[in-house]
């Protein structure tokens, strides 16, 4: 019995034994506010491999923790990150009780920023665009200054615009292949049900994308992550919208294995912050998913974002001068009403079907498809035979008349007539009718109708000399993709992705208003005969509203894509190696055979097929807990975009001459300190972008060789830049210091130099002189000297210095100081080339250029700095068993004027023309500028139920 006895003592001893020598650590995790369990928090060991979430009633427990002092990061969607140094004892499990989690702010922040990327993205003649649009989930206070308080000046993080970075939604890419760029309007107003974002900055790993040197962007929308409960929110703002409503409810997954989410908003304004810019949009998001069993769960989201705003105009100095800085020329009175002629309407509603497989504990294996279909719109007033509706025209200016030269025969006389009589009535009448005049459009569309009596009745619509359309793109996009993530070893994690993309792109332009006329003629009127039709196949066609007509053609592309990557995790240093493969074509096939181009604008164009690969690495040295060095290195190439392939895709099926996949090489390094009181990050970068092709449109004046000798020719022209090299070097630093419980401070910086790194080739189109024996009329004007521009739409410095005070009562204020400079004009190229000096009258040089004034001239415009003072705040309670939230900003407190891009005009594109502008001191064709909000405010109210 005894020996019995001493062998069970045996058996049951040693484990106990065993047991008695874990060491480790346990706590709970909870809602400061709640005092709710928090499930799934991130709990992690820094530097360590140690690593795992919270449980449904947010307890965690670590039974291999190293003794000694360690860090652990609490890390949770929503809520600001805790970090807590401790002491671990060999053979002890420290229990640390009850960790609160205080909800984050800037999260709030966020719904303004939406509004800012909506008003200011996709717009093909902004010359600028803000990265900032990228929602951070980041704490890192340089990403936080650079989204909620540079953002406003269209700073872009380390210079790149949006087609680098890679936006996705459940795992789906979801950036545009027109353009590179994601549509951020196709989700707008959707802010509380895209909250569960992840995002990786830089080159650095994403277990879900290759993804761009930019950045990955992921949104997560499964059901069952969202936290349960129901949240309203009412919003009123001065900037692109007046008012905001939102509801979202989480239903949490039940007993039977079902969630589901719901969201709906609405935001709207009669007049935004520039004159005339009224803006309504809708949204509606549904996500369901339903667990099948313990390893199989699926999820279907959809969501449409019906919206449309109206758009501001960029302005000339001289057309500020004699307005205001909120001056739009776009808009005329009707009826009473203002109306604006360049509305922009986005309708693309979603549908994303998720499959989720929980292989084992180790693996999993998630699969996806979406459908995107619906339509984006951009009005405009056309015109045939009458004179510009647009008040700003520049015949209609006093700068026409006091900038005017004597001519002979395109000789220079050197005299310089201002007509200061006829500039007086120009700015008298122009002061007297600034906007649109939409009913002399409706009366120069229909004929009087004269009673016997000589009196007129009434009136009978005839042939519209104006209407009113749209350039129209309807999409239908496919997707199917594929991510297989699985933990191979203890310290070695694959992930392995594929995608595969389909786009049908119908474009066409769309009569909306014959504004009282009964037809319009579809013809080009500035030719005649054949190349007027602009379908010789449906010729001299009177269109009325509802029909396309000017142009008519479907882009068709595919693409391919591919990656890998391996993370290696060990107790002093990280690494990963990742690998990108692609296939992608484009075609485009027209549906009219144009007057101009009768030869190749109908039909099927050539396939452009492009293959590419990318290769980025990189290591993270851990010299402590609190200490690590960062290393990232990329070298990948892309295929141009559809917009950048087919330079003149209205008329023909022209693919770019020696088109070439676009090559960028990408490095950064980093310093980062992380402790509970101090928080400091030092990267610096260096990206070089090799063989970008860029496509613009202007009108351009006097600047064509026929190959026999030059011409005077005038016209709308596309101009194609090739082997255009890019260089953007610079250092980002972050510092965030906790003073006391209650005080913290943040210093941030990004330093830049973002310079075009070559002279690329210009090749401009002139439909003008195309022919039958002519069907490609591309002149080629050799190469600009643009290497060392810099480039434009973005502050290249940017400094931020902020206080936040933060109650042990819940409520909180923060004070922002911004100082942004460095910020320049997109330049025109074309007048960057040799034949900028050449007379194209005679073929000779101007005898008055000289090389000094030429530099005077084309110097790159540089704006002036600007300094930014903004206020944010807030508070929270619970009143009636109900969460409130109340969120205060005040933006551009001073109300400083600052330009926030801008563009040279390209239409005088050679140096008679240019220097007899710019010396008559009110040029007619001066560059035109983008303003800045001035001070705006944005407050939110949220109930949480």
């Amino acid at each position: 019995m005894k020996k019995i006895t001493l062998i069970v003592f045996f058996f049951v001893s040693i484990p106990l034994a065993f047991a008695q020598q874990k060491t480790g650590i346990s706590g709970k995790v909870m809602d400061s506010k709640t005092q709710q369990p928090l499930p799934y928090v991130v709990v992690t060991i820094q530097n360590t491999n140690l690593m795992q979430l919270t449980t449904v009633d947010g307890k965690f427990r670590f039974d291999t923790v190293p003794a000694g002092e360690q860090l652990v990061l609490f890390h949770s969607q929503g809520y600001k990150d805790a970090l807590f140094p401790v002491e671990i004892i060999a053979g002890q499990i420290l229990d640390l009780d009850t960790i609160l989690l205080e909800e984050d702010q800037t999260s709030e922040e966020q719904t303004s920023l939406i509004a800012l990327s909506e008003n200011d993205l996709s717009d093909d003649n902004s010359g600028s665009e803000s990265t900032s649009g990228l929602l951070q989930s980041s704490k890192d206070a340089f990403q936080q200054a650079a989204a909620f308080n540079w953002g406003q000046a269209r700073f872009r993080i380390r210079g790149l615009d949006s087609e680098h970075s890679t936006m996705m939604i459940n795992g789906v890419s979801m950036n545009k292949l027109y353009d590179g760029r994601p549509q951020w309007g196709d989700w707008g107003g959707l802010n509380d049900a895209l909250r569960n974002q992840e995002f990786s900055i830089g080159t650095a790993p994403s277990d879900y994308t290759f993804g761009g040197i930019l950045g990955t962007q992921e949104i997560n929308t499964r059901a069952s992550i969202y936290r349960p409960g129901t949240r309203i929110s009412f919003s009123g703002t001065n900037t692109n919208y007046s008012w905001r409503m939102m509801g979202t409810y989480a239903s949490g997954m039940n007993a039977q294995g079902w969630a589901f989410v719901v969201s709906a908003g609405k935001r709207w304004a009669q007049e935004g912050y520039f004159e005339g810019t009224n803006y309504d949009a809708n949204s509606a998001f549904i996500s369901v998913e339903k667990k099948l069993n313990e390893n199989h769960s699926l999820n279907f989201t959809t969501f449409y974002t019906p919206n449309s705003r109206g758009k501001n105009s960029p302005n000339t100095t001289e057309v500020t001068q004699l307005t205001n800085g909120k001056y739009n020329s776009y808009w005329g009175f009707q009826n009473g009403n203002k109306r604006n002629s360049r509305m922009k309407t986005i309708e693309e509603p979603i549908l994303m079907l998720n499959h989720f497989f929980k292989v084992n504990d180790k693996t999993n294996l998630t699969t996806s498809l979406m459908y995107q279909f619906g339509k984006i719109g951009n009005s405009n007033i056309d015109y045939q035979n009458a004179n510009s509706p647009d008040p700003t025209y520049y015949r209609k200016l006093p700068s026409y008349y006091s900038s005017h030269y004597d001519s002979d025969n395109g000789e220079f006389s050197g005299e310089f007539t201002p007509d200061l009589e006829n500039a007086e009535k120009s700015k008298i009448l122009f002061m007297a009718n600034q906007q649109m005049e939409w009913n002399a459009m409706y009366q120069a569309n229909q004929t009087p109708i004269v009673n016997a009596n000589g009196i007129i009745s009434g009136y009978e619509p005839t042939k519209s000399n104006y209407v009113l359309y749209e350039d129209r793109t309807d999409d239908k996009t496919m997707v199917a993709t594929s991510t297989f993530n699985t933990q191979l070893t203890e310290n070695v994690i694959l992930n392995v992705g594929g995608s595969f993309k389909n786009l049908k792109s119908h474009n066409y332009q769309k009569l909306l208003d014959l504004l009282g006329g009964a037809y319009f003629e579809d013809i080009d009127g500035f030719y005649n005969g054949n190349q007027s039709q602009s379908d010789l196949n449906n010729p001299n066609r009177q269109v009325v509203v509802g029909d396309a007509y000017g142009y008519n053609y479907i882009y068709v592309a595919n693409t391919l894509d591919a990656f890998t990557q391996f993370k290696f995790s060990y107790n002093k240093a990280d690494f990963y190696l990742a690998q990108s493969f692609s296939s992608t074509n484009y075609q485009r096939e027209g549906l009219y055979r144009n007057g101009i181009y009768e030869t190749n604008s109908f039909g099927k164009s050539d396939k452009a097929t492009f293959e590419n690969f990318g290769f980025k690495g990189g290591l993270t040295y851990k010299i402590s807990g609190r200490q690590m060095l960062i290393f990232n290195g990329a070298h990948l190439t892309n295929a141009p975009t559809i917009r950048n392939t087919f330079p003149n895709s209205r008329l023909n099926n022209r693919i770019v001459d020696d088109l070439e996949n676009e090559n960028i090489s990408s490095l950064d390094a980093s310093y980062s300190y992380r402790s509970p009181r101090f928080k400091g990050r030092l990267t610096t970068f260096y990206t070089l972008i090799r063989d970008a092709t860029q496509t613009s449109f202007f009108y351009a004046e006097g600047i064509f060789d026929d190959g026999a000798g030059y011409n005077n020719t005038s016209a709308f022209v596309s101009q194609t830049l090739t082997h255009l090299n890019k260089k953007n070097l610079g250092a980002e630093l972050s510092l965030e210091y906790q003073i006391n419980p209650t005080l913290k401070t943040t210093f941030s910086a990004g330093f830049g130099e973002y310079t075009y790194d070559t002279n690329p080739n210009v090749m401009v189109t002139n439909d003008a002189e195309a022919s039958i024996e002519n069907t490609n009329p591309v002149f080629d004007f050799g190469t600009a000297a643009l290497k060392n521009y810099k480039q434009p739409g973005s502050p290249q410095q940017a400094y931020s210095l902020g206080i936040e005070y933060r109650d042990p009562k819940f409520w909180w204020i923060g004070v922002n100081l911004n100082y942004l400079t460095n910020s320049y004009i997109d330049v025109s190229p074309i007048a960057r080339t040799d034949h900028f000096f050449i007379n194209p009258a005679s073929g000779f040089p101007f005898p008055e250029a000289t090389e000094e004034r030429g530099k005077e001239l084309l110097q790159q415009e540089k704006f002036a700095p600007t300094t930014l003072l903004n206020i944010v705040g807030g508070k929270s309670c619970r009143i009636y068993g109900k969460y409130v939230g109340l969120f205060v900003s005040i933006n551009n407190v001073l109300d400083v004027t600052y330009k926030t891009g801008g563009y040279e005009q390209a239409r005088n594109a050679n140096f008679r023309q240019r220097n007899q502008d710019v010396s008559s001191g009110t040029p007619s064709f001066g560059n035109k500028y983008f303003y800045g909000y001035g001070r705006t405010y944005f407050v939110n109210l949220s109930i949480n139920l």
